[in-house]
Formats: structure tokens, sequence, C-alpha cells
């Protein structure tokens, strides 16, 4: 199909609010046409939020939407500009080097704006070639679907579509482009764009759209700009204490990987905590260690004081400032101590629980004890039959420092009168069998790019109900196989 604008029998109608805005705001740019396009993978739970059925999405001229070698008629495609801190450093413009915005789709389910990326060329590319490789595109097709079905705050995937065309990395590769969806892809850097470039005019444009669009309740308030900026710490220390309580480690907390929605955003060299270790590295090119796992709360903090200085101008006084920053750790706290007693099955507060917590996941770090496995084995836990314990028990290498915590957890559990069978259930829900472990994720790249997506759609359906027994998937909840140890992932992935 050959780029012109195109009509759609299924009714797909794009809007273009962000293009609404000027110019200043993105550039008008045409995705790039790939050869010979083909479906890899669809979430129907994503198609279900713009009222389209999968097979819809089979259709020729669907594909060529959503890789971008055709342009629907009422779809505006462009690339937005926005700046940055990456890795405590200020970088200047960055923009949408290889993301491509269609527009936004309204339905019963809310508007959704498309994105493509992996769309190609646009001016923001610097040196890049604008493309996604198939491994990157599965990893993040995968991850924000099965955040979804983590209930963590995130953006989500449409589909992967794929081409034979040579995308040149470390090796030569295939492109494939992802179709993102949220409410909107706006960040903290497209703020801290205009505030260094000192253009408040278009600062206030861009915040006063943030407000009317995503925070209508907002728009009555005293000062907006101050309920605006608290609002988005809440959420976003919010959205950090779930990471936490699954063990997820985002990777890049660049400002420019941050929704001002408080949404999981940029699926790059994430990972899922395994062997426990509050230090863990995920992503391979953090030689600091500046993203890892115990540091990602505060750099939460940190990423929020940047958003601070890009909308003081608008709020006030630096004290006004800092006062609603002072917001943030208390939210993450608090939140985050909601989350872990729920992991552990504790319906009321007590002021022993932290100790509680610190000297378990001390002993954790200590025996190197997976996460996930943990907490789901920890549902099974008998108050009074100690022997039936013994799967739990068997993953801490120092059994013995699991066996005296285990006395303070179930003193813990009879001060509530807990039911073993009742508690099982709600810990359950809480706290998923399924992960998206890297190794599972290695295994599914490695057989799409021999063409067989098999094991790319079986993993979306496992991770859609992470938290259900699923017997007949049972393998996919194991521990990570040895040769997994290997496995590094990078900003590149």
């Amino acid at each position: 199909m050959s780029k012109e604008k195109c009509e759609l029998s299924s009714g797909l109608k794009f809007e273009n609010s962000f293009s609404n805005l000027g110019s200043v705001f993105y550039t008008m740019n045409s995705p790039t046409m790939l050869s010979n396009p083909y479906m890899i993978c669809i979430s129907d739970k994503a198609c279900n939020l713009i009222n389209l059925i999968s097979e819809d999405l089979s259709e020729k001229e669907l594909i060529d939407i959503f890789t971008g070698n055709a342009i629907h008629s009422t779809s505006k495609p462009l690339a937005a500009v926005y700046s940055g801190h990456q890795f405590g450093q200020w970088a200047g413009q960055l923009g949408d080097g290889r993301a491509i915005l269609l527009g936004n789709i309204s339905s019963s389910n809310g508007t959704w704006e498309i994105q493509l990326k992996g769309a190609g060329l646009t001016p923001y590319s610097r040196r890049g070639d604008g493309r996604a490789v198939l491994r990157s595109s599965i990893r993040e097709f995968l991850c924000s679907e099965a955040m979804f079905g983590l209930n963590i705050p995130t953006t989500r995937a449409l589909c992967i579509t794929g081409s034979k065309d040579k995308v040149y990395r470390e090796t030569v590769e295939t492109a494939s482009v992802v179709t993102r969806m949220a409410p909107t892809f706006i960040r903290f850097g497209s703020f801290e764009h205009f505030y260094y470039k000192q253009d408040l005019e278009n600062l206030k444009i861009l915040i006063d759209y943030t407000i009317k669009d995503f925070y209508p309740e907002l728009k009555e308030n005293e000062n907006p700009y101050k309920a605006l900026l608290s609002e988005v710490i809440k959420r976003t220390a919010e959205m950090i204490a779930h990471w936490q309580s699954v063990g997820f480690m985002h990777g890049v907390m660049n400002t420019d990987n941050m929704s001002i929605l408080g949404l999981t955003l940029d699926y790059g060299p994430f990972g899922f905590m395994e062997a426990f270790n509050q230090g863990h590295i995920c992503n391979h090119s953090d030689d600091q260690g500046r993203y890892s796992y115990v540091n990602q709360p505060y750099i939460g903090h940190w990423n929020c004081r940047a958003l601070a200085q890009a909308l003081l101008p608008f709020i006030g006084t630096v004290e006004e400032v800092q006062e609603i920053l002072a917001e943030y750790l208390p939210v993450f706290k608090s939140k985050y101590d909601d989350l872990i007693h729920l992991k552990l099955g504790l319906e009321t507060k007590y002021p022993e629980d932290q100790k509680l917590f610190d000297t378990l996941f001390s002993i954790m770090q200590q025996s190197s004890v997976d996460f996930t496995l943990f907490f789901r084995r920890l549902g099974d836990f008998k108050i009074d039959e100690f022997d039936l314990n013994n799967s739990i028990r068997d993953l801490f290498t120092d059994r013995l420092a699991f066996d005296d915590w285990s006395v303070q957890y179930r003193r813990r559990l009879k001060l509530e009168e807990s039911d073993d069978e009742v508690r099982k259930i709600k810990m359950n829900a809480v706290n998923p069998k399924f992960i998206l472990r890297n190794y599972l994720l290695q295994i599914a790249i490695e057989k799409a790019q021999n063409d067989d997506f098999t094991e790319v759609n079986k993993l979306l359906k496992i991770m859609e109900t992470p938290f259900d027994e699923q017997p007949e998937h049972e393998e996919y909840a194991n521990l990570p196989p040895d040769w997994a140890i290997g496995i590094e992932v990078s900003c590149s992935s």
C-alpha cells in the first residue's frame, strides 16, 4: 500500500488534540515505510480500549496503519519535542527520536494516544536511525501488558508488527514497530524543555493543556499549578511503591522517561528481581548504579524536583515548591507499607512491623532468595503445622535465619487471629505467580528471530493473569536456569 491517506472499514478515527497546541511542540513527521510488514502479536485487552477486535487488526490495511506504511485520513502524524536529565545530567533537547504520534482515539474507555515506536527517522533522531529492533519491541510490548496484569500504572501496547528490513546495532537485526497507547505521552522533560529555553509562554500553554485534558478536577483549585505538581508527585510516588513491591526495575529513570500521569513509560533495560539484592542493577549501561532497585524511590523524588523546578514560575516561591516536594516520601512510604502488609497477609498494623519487614529482606538478601517465588510460597505458610512450611524454608541457604524470622511472623499472624486459608487467598491476589523473567523473554525473542511467534503470544496470555494458578503453565513460574545468569540488558535493549 502506498503511503496515501486511507479510510478503514472498522470505523477507526483519529483526533489530534496534541497537534492543536502549535508547531513549537512538535514536528509533523510521517512514518518511514517498511517492506512487507506482518503482524507478530496483538493484545486483545488493549484493542478493547479503543473498541477494536483483534480480527480487525489482522487485515492488511490495519497492519499498514500500525506499521506506518499508510496514514489514516484522520491522522496527523508528528514527533514531539522534549528535553531532559539523563543519568542526572542535563541532556538538553531530546524528543521523539523513533516514535511517531498518529493522534488520539476516543472510545467508551476514554481517550488514547496512539504512537508508533520504531517508525523511522524524525528531526529528533540525532545520530539514530529511528528504528526499533525485534528483540526490544518484544520486550516493550510484553512488559507493557504484563505490568497492566500486575495492576501497576503503565502505558499500554496494542500490537507488534515486523519486517525483514535490516537494522544495524551491535549485530544486524530486523525491524519492528510497537504500537503504544496512553492517555498522553507528555513527560517531565516536556516541561523542562520550555523552562530551560526560558519560553514561559509555551510552558504555560503546555501546563494548561495538561490540566484541561488530563487533570480537569484541578481547574477550580485556588492554584491549579500547585495542585498539578502535588498530584503528579503523589502518582509518581505510588507508582514506584508498586514497582518496589513486585521487584520491578525500570533501568533508565531519566526525566524524559517519566510520565506526567504517573504511568510506567518507556520499557528499555528493565528487569524483575529474581535473587533478591537491594543493590541490583538491571541496566548493564548503568555503571554507577544510579537506577538500582534500592535507589528507585529516591530517583523518583529527584525527578519530581526537576519537574518542580520547571513549574516553579507558575507555582510561587521556592518554599511553596519545597512544601509540595516534601509530600513525596511520606506518600511513597505509606503506599509501600500498605503493599508490604498485603504481601505478608497482614490486615492490621503495629509499630513493630517495620522490624519484621527489615529482618525479612535482610535474610532474603543473605540467602539470595527469589523475590517472586518467596512471596508466592509465603501464602502457603501454616501457623500451627511447622513441617508444611518446608517449601518456603528451602528457598533459604540459611534455613535457621528463616526459622527465627518465622517465629516472629507466626506470632504476628496470631495477633490478628489470621486464618491460613483466608489469608492465602488474599496473598495470592497480590503476590504474582508469574513475572516476565529475562530468560522467558530471551526464549521468546530467539524463537521470534526464527519467525516463530508462538512464544510471544503465549507469554502475553500468561502475563495477562499473573495471579492465577495456571497449572498448565507451571514451568513458567520456576527459578531461572543456570544459563540465564549471563543475560544482560542495556540501553540498546
